[in-house]
Formats: C-alpha cells, sequence, structure tokens
C-alpha cells in the first residue's frame, strides 16, 4: 500500500521553467522577393496589458499601427532586427530568419529567462528557449513580436518605394505579385531583390537572354547593409 508522503509527492506541481522574464519572437519577411528579413522580441509587461494582441496577419494595417504604438508604449523592452538580402543570398533564408532572431533577442535592454519563439525552428540563443508551432496567434507576447515586426518591416517597404517606385514595394511589400514580377521583367532587379529566389534568378536570365540592359543603379551587386542602418529613425528600436 503506498503511503500518504508517496501520493502527496506524486501529486506535487513540477515547474521545469525557471522564474523570470519571457520574451516573444516573430518575423516579417521571410517570403517576399526583395528587402530584408525583420525580427522582433517583446517582453510585455503584466501590469499594462495591451487588448486586442492577435497574430499581425489577421490584423488590419490600422489595427496593426494602433497596437504597434500600444507595444512600444506599453512592454517592457522590445528590440528589432534585420538580415540583410546579402545574408539571405548566402546563407538561405531560413537561416538568415535565424540570424535576425539573434540579434532581436540578444538587442532586448532587459535579458529574458526564457525565450518563446514562433514556429518549429529556434536561433542559436544562450538562454532557455521554446518553439511554438502558431504562437503568434496563441502567445500575446510573439503576437506582440509579430506586430511590430510586421509594421517595421512595411515602414522599410515604403522607403524601398521611395528610392524604387517603379516596382511598387507600397504595395506588394516585396512579394511576388504579377505586378512585381513585371516590374522585374521590365526593368530588372534592384540592390534590394533577393537574387537566390527563383522569380528574380528566372526573370534576371529572361533579361540577360534578351539582351535587355539597365543601369548600373538598377543592376548593381548587392552590397552590405548593416542590421541597425534602417533602425535609427524608428521609435522603440531596443529600448
Amino acid at each position: 500500500m503506498r503511503s500518504k508522503k508517496f501520493l502527496k509527492a506524486e501529486q506535487a506541481r513540477l515547474v521545469w521553467d525557471a522564474p523570470g522574464l519571457l520574451a516573444g519572437v516573430d518575423e516579417a519577411g521571410r517570403g517576399p522577393l526583395a528587402g530584408p528579413v525583420v525580427a522582433a522580441a517583446v517582453i510585455l509587461d503584466d501590469s499594462r496589458p495591451i487588448r486586442g494582441l492577435a497574430d499581425s496577419k489577421t490584423l488590419t494595417a490600422l489595427q496593426r499601427e494602433r497596437l504597434n504604438e500600444q507595444i512600444l508604449a506599453n512592454a517592457l523592452c522590445c528590440s528589432i532586427a534585420h538580415a540583410t538580402v546579402e545574408e539571405i543570398d548566402t546563407h538561405n533564408i531560413l537561416q538568415a530568419t535565424m540570424i535576425a532572431m539573434r540579434r532581436a533577442v540578444e538587442g532586448l535592454r532587459l535579458k529574458p529567462a526564457k525565450v518563446l519563439v514562433d514556429g518549429n525552428r529556434l536561433p542559436m540563443l544562450d538562454v532557455l528557449a521554446e518553439a511554438v508551432i502558431h504562437g503568434d496567434a496563441i502567445v500575446k507576447s510573439i503576437s506582440a513580436a509579430s506586430i511590430i515586426a510586421k509594421v517595421h518591416r512595411d515602414k522599410l517597404c515604403q522607403q524601398l518605394h521611395d528610392e524604387f517606385p517603379h516596382y511598387g514595394f507600397a504595395g506588394h511589400k516585396g512579394y511576388g505579385t504579377p505586378e512585381h514580377l513585371e516590374a522585374l521583367l521590365r526593368h530588372g532587379a534592384c540592390i534590394h531583390h533577393r537574387r537566390s529566389f527563383s522569380p528574380v534568378a528566372a526573370a534576371l536570365a529572361r533579361v540577360s537572354a534578351a539582351g535587355i540592359s539597365f543601369n548600373a543603379e538598377t543592376i548593381a551587386v548587392q552590397v552590405e547593409v548593416s542590421v541597425t542602418s534602417f533602425v535609427p529613425s524608428m521609435p522603440g528600436f531596443a529600448r
């Protein structure tokens, strides 16, 4: 017969996670044909809850903007980081995403005890971490990270549009829409296009086969862009 002492031990709650701050991490921009991939890390303040947090893809642009302001104002700390187009083309988009996520976590003003990352892969981190499939829909800190990453990248795409308006970056955000593919065929690739992505490579091959030439600015080889080069003008970076 089991002792009461044994029964009590058997029913005791096991706590595997160390107590401390919890950070949520997500990315924006894995699928587009141009621009950096952006990652964000957020540590929310439990005493200042934010209503309406959800997967950024389910929200309107206006909802994301409003929530972005609340997150930057009320979270304990936030960090936004990039992996450049050159890094994407060199390492592949998955590894570049992991690089951006690691940079985002390392950029946090406060060090978390644990990091929850959207998806099924984890970047190399020096803290406890867990991958959460569909985490952007079920974990508030990941939802917050998905929102600020998306808003930040959309602003970068507006900057790309201002620089190269004939590609339509402000509208399609770099994704392979018919408009974007047509612009690639007509104008070639600019310095912000991911040449390792097959639609860009195919468009460049067609252009080359047709013997069409473009100005040096348009077809310039991708140059390295620092992770923070786009960020200082954006509020809330590594606050």
